[in-house]
């Protein structure tokens, strides 16, 4: 009698565990609905069909009755983020990556304050990056390379304390390096490549303690490279290759050993430098993996 009432004690939790991991807010499930209204759905690789339970669309997790995961990496997306994403307050991963999106992205995309990782890379996406975009504090990704954003980065992304990456290469950002990226100690890769940024490389930079990978190449940055650049003891990736720099002194103190990837402008360096020869086990232009995001 006593295994009979465990068996059905355990049936009914599992049953309503299910339920509470399946079931969502109207409120969400519109935002969804928009989602895959405003970039074609119907042409999706894997479409969802809104006629099932929200758990078994693709790409679509959730957790106490609230969406926490998209992922809908490489599935054909076409049109634009709806500002009702907002809605999706307990999203902590965002995965639109290697897709068609266009248009704006939605000033209100900072309300997702629990947001972990966000892939928008490889779009199509146009216009500015949000000013406050230092409200999202518990962002540990932000990728958004290949697409065409246009302005200034946002200082504010000093106050993304959590962040690990930042990936805004390939697009076409002006004006310089904002000097709180120094904040970020706990990045560990930054890709700016192949932008219009002018001016010098921060020396805040050399703060980033953690940092591993440092693409600032094809850009119009000038100057020195800063002397702490000698602080970067986990730097493996630098490439700071067509730019404008008049003086590549700040790297002497480093450790040539350290290096995984190494790229600047030879022809450019001062002879003192050209002395340090600098060994390299790789070398290789930027490149990005065409990974999906499984974080």
């Amino acid at each position: 009698m006593f295994r009979l009432a465990t068996f059905y004690f355990t049936l009914l939790f599992t049953v309503i565990q299910v339920y509470s991991n399946t079931g969502i807010s109207k409120k969400e499930k519109e935002a969804l609905i928009d989602l895959f209204e405003s970039t074609n759905g119907e042409k999706w690789t894997t479409p969802w069909n809104i006629d099932e339970p929200v758990h078994q669309w693709k790409g679509i997790e959730i957790k106490n009755n609230h969406v926490v995961k998209i992922n809908l990496f490489r599935n054909n997306l076409e049109g634009v983020i709806p500002k009702s994403i907002a809605k999706l307050k307990n999203l902590t991963h965002l995965n639109l990556a290697f897709n068609n999106i266009a248009g704006v992205l939605p000033e209100d995309i900072v309300k997702l304050e629990k947001l972990v990782v966000l892939r928008l890379e490889m779009n199509r996406i146009k216009g500015s990056l949000p000013e406050n975009v230092g409200l999202l504090k518990n962002l540990e990704v932000f990728s958004m390379f290949n697409n065409f954003l246009s302005g200034s980065i946002p200082s504010t992304f000093g106050e993304l304390k959590n962040l690990r990456e930042l990936n805004l290469s390939s697009n076409t950002l002006k004006g310089k390096i904002p000097n709180s990226i120094g904040n970020l100690t706990n990045l560990e890769a930054l890709g700016l490549f192949e932008n219009n940024l002018e001016g010098s490389i921060p020396m805040e930079v050399g703060q980033l303690g953690q940092l591993k990978e440092l693409v600032l190449a094809n850009n119009q940055l000038g100057g020195e490279i800063p002397s702490e650049f000698s602080q970067l003891a986990s730097l493996k990736i630098l490439q700071i290759q067509n730019n404008r720099f008049n003086s590549y002194k700040g790297l002497n103190e480093m450790d040539t050993k350290q290096f995984l990837v190494f790229d600047s402008d030879e022809r450019a360096l001062n002879p003192k430098f050209n002395e340090v020869q600098l060994q390299r086990t790789r070398m290789a232009d930027t490149k990005f993996e065409d990974v999906e995001e499984n974080e």
